[in-house]
């Protein structure tokens, strides 16, 4: 049955502006962004098969643009908007945390690094720069790429901390994969940056891992 022969207490978007959009499940607020079905099928049940064959909500979001268009439903059109909304969330939560004083705890950080980093289609390796009362002097994405012992130099890290005339950093990185564990080449290029900003007398106070959680290497304690 069609969304709109529905009573209209049980309509997605009659439901999101009555009691707000946290009220709504995926498959719901899935409707109200593919605004039809398909013959046959409800934009409800359409979201449900979609979140059944992506497994989640997630991998749909980051699907590439061949396996989003691949399913019914679903089009260069639509992938288009999903990326635009995607982007302008992330944009949102970027100017939310700017400017990068408000950088004042591990909460606002990890916050800050997964907005920057979560979604990049490619590994990328940043660094916040702080100066001696850990205030952030400023973020920079220094590599892309695989991020490991070989494509990471220490001493361009080294550099741009005497650029900034940094005392500490907080260097971060994503895995695209979501699986945010370290991996031994993490913990390897972790002790080579600390042992060559201890050269300059700064230190690396943080390794962040971003994927579906945010993993940190000092509550781990990997730092030492």
């Amino acid at each position: 049955m069609s969304i709109r022969h529905w009573p209209e207490g049980e309509r997605p978007r009659e439901r999101l502006l009555e009691q707000g959009p946290e009220a709504l499940s995926d498959a719901e607020l899935l409707a109200i962004f593919l605004r039809t079905g398909v013959a046959g099928t409800s934009a409800v049940d359409l979201g449900r098969e979609l979140l059944t064959a992506f497994d989640g909500l997630r991998p749909l979001l980051e699907a590439d643009r061949a396996t989003f268009c691949g399913h019914r439903g679903l089009g260069e059109a639509k992938f288009v908007q999903i990326q635009a909304v995607l982007e302008m969330a992330r944009r949102h939560l970027a100017a939310r945390l700017e400017p990068l004083d408000t950088l004042d705890g591990p909460a606002s950080t990890r916050a800050f690094l997964t907005a920057r980093l979560r979604h990049q289609p490619e590994e990328a390796f940043a660094c916040l720069f702080l100066d001696n009362r850990h205030r952030v002097l400023a973020f920079e994405t220094l590599f892309h790429g695989t991020v490991n012992g070989a494509s990471v130099h220490p001493r361009k890290v080294v550099r741009r901390c005497l650029d900034h005339n940094a005392a500490a950093v907080i260097a971060a990185h994503n895995h695209p994969s979501g699986v945010a564990d370290p991996s031994t080449s993490d913990q390897s290029l972790t002790r080579r940056l600390r042992e060559a900003l201890e050269l300059v007398d700064v230190r690396l106070l943080d390794h962040f891992v971003i994927g579906d959680e945010v993993v940190s290497f000092a509550e781990r304690g990997l730092m030492d």
